[in-house]
């Protein structure tokens, strides 16, 4: 690739493109069940039995015939869940079952305790409408062998971690965690619990791609910050490589003399685009190399505005990790918007950070969340959409319809 053609302005939607035709899912892992926990599935999974693998009563009370007339009915003896049934029901009989015990053979219906009393050791069934299959919880009825249960690339919550131990899986068959490193720079950038000094301000941004990376599903291996000194960088982003499969970095890539991430960068991967036609989000670095094992690299060069930072993220690097882990990227929803106030332009495509909402009339409506500058991380606090707002000489006014990426549901409009 030419350097015109890595330097040239690239529209965000063919920046995707080129991030996602470099992105291939890791070699998988198998994992102990208790290690599952939000990890991607990789294959399709299906029920090898039925559950529940017996009739199984779902009510304390007496397993009886249905259409038995008896009264009052000879006590068989008592079954409890775990137990394995040893008696069988016939005319003018019943047994005592407990709530998840098997039902005994001959008996077709469970009558709750509520509707019996015992009477000289016998028990009298107090319910006239007895139906076949009552308060019984059948072979299969939650689910069927063969049946698909978890689609290939769904993201293992608590029931389904539940439902893979109720059939024997001790261990999943799960995408690996992309090893992430992650560095902020700049001589700037003062840790949180430092005092900044005459223009210095404290760093923010490794910290929130630090939690935005984990709930990606990243394995976090190295967080850490890096001064504006070649060798610091050339040395940081070498040992990063060695480590990691993606390496995140914010600053250092747009037109300033210590903006030295992008000319390392140059040196140790291949550049696939330097520039976005987008804002905020302009000076951003995507790039590639092999490892010393044939594995391909990722590598991230994020603005160090930490709303551009953000943005970039979410738009290129979260999809980028969730693929690598075998699944599709999030499926966020693109909508259309009316405007609940005038919405001023830029001369690049704008993604501002806003709440859409429910309105009166059932339409979907937005707000900006304030000042869209690039510094000021506010704008995302309450945010549930980007709002995309193309370039324009002029502005959108009040009711005009924009389409917006929803990254959440919308909530009901303020009455």
């Amino acid at each position: 690739m030419t350097q015109s053609q890595v330097d040239r302005l690239l529209h965000p939607d063919e920046a995707r493109k080129i991030v996602f035709s470099h992105v291939e899912a890791l070699e998988p892992e198998s994992v102990p069940l208790d290690q599952a926990g939000d990890r991607f599935l990789v294959d399709d999974f299906v029920a090898d039995v039925s559950l529940p693998p017996f009739p199984a009563a779902t009510m304390d009370g007496y397993a009886v015939i249905h259409d038995d007339s008896s009264n009052p009915r000879e006590v068989l003896g008592s079954g409890f869940a775990g137990d394995a049934t040893s008696v069988t029901v016939t005319p003018g009989t019943a047994a005592k079952i407990m709530t998840g015990a098997p039902v005994p053979d001959g008996a077709d219906a469970v009558v709750q305790v509520e509707n019996t009393k015992m009477v000289d050791g016998q028990v009298e069934i107090h319910q006239s409408d007895v139906r076949a299959g009552s308060n019984i919880r059948q072979i299969g009825a939650d689910l069927r062998e063969g049946d698909l249960l978890i689609e290939a690339g769904t993201r293992l919550g608590p029931a389904e971690i539940g439902l893979l131990a109720s059939l024997g899986q001790a261990k999943v068959l799960v995408g690996r965690r992309p090893r992430v490193v992650i560095y902020s720079t700049g001589n700037e950038l003062v840790d949180p619990a430092e005092v900044p000094g005459a223009g210095q301000i404290r760093d923010s941004n490794r910290f929130s791609l630090e939690v935005a990376a984990r709930r990606a599903g990243a394995q976090i291996v190295r967080v850490g910050h890096i001064a504006d000194e070649e060798d610091d960088v050339r040395e940081a982003l070498t040992s990063a490589l060695a480590d990691a499969d993606v390496v995140i970095t914010s600053g250092g890539v747009s037109m300033g003399d210590k903006d030295l991430i992008k000319l390392i960068l140059g040196e140790l991967s291949e550049v696939h685009f330097r520039r976005l036609f987008m804002k905020p989000g302009k000076p951003m670095t995507f790039a590639t190399t092999v490892g010393d094992t044939g594995d391909k690299k990722l590598l991230f060069g994020l603005p160090g505005n930490p709303v551009s930072c953000l943005v970039c993220f979410h738009l290129f690097v979260r999809p980028a990790l969730q693929v690598m882990q075998s699944t599709e990227p999030d499926s966020f929803p693109t909508v259309q918007v009316s405007l609940e106030h005038d919405i001023e332009t830029s001369d690049r495509i704008e993604y501002q950070r806003a709440v859409v909402s429910v309105g009166r009339n059932g339409m979907l409506q937005a707000r900006t969340t304030g000042s869209q500058m690039s510094a000021r991380l506010m704008s995302f606090i309450g945010s549930n959409a980007f709002l995309i707002v193309p370039p324009s000489n002029d502005y959108y006014p009040a009711g005009e319809t924009l389409d917006a990426i929803l990254v959440e549901p919308p909530g009901p409009a303020d009455l």
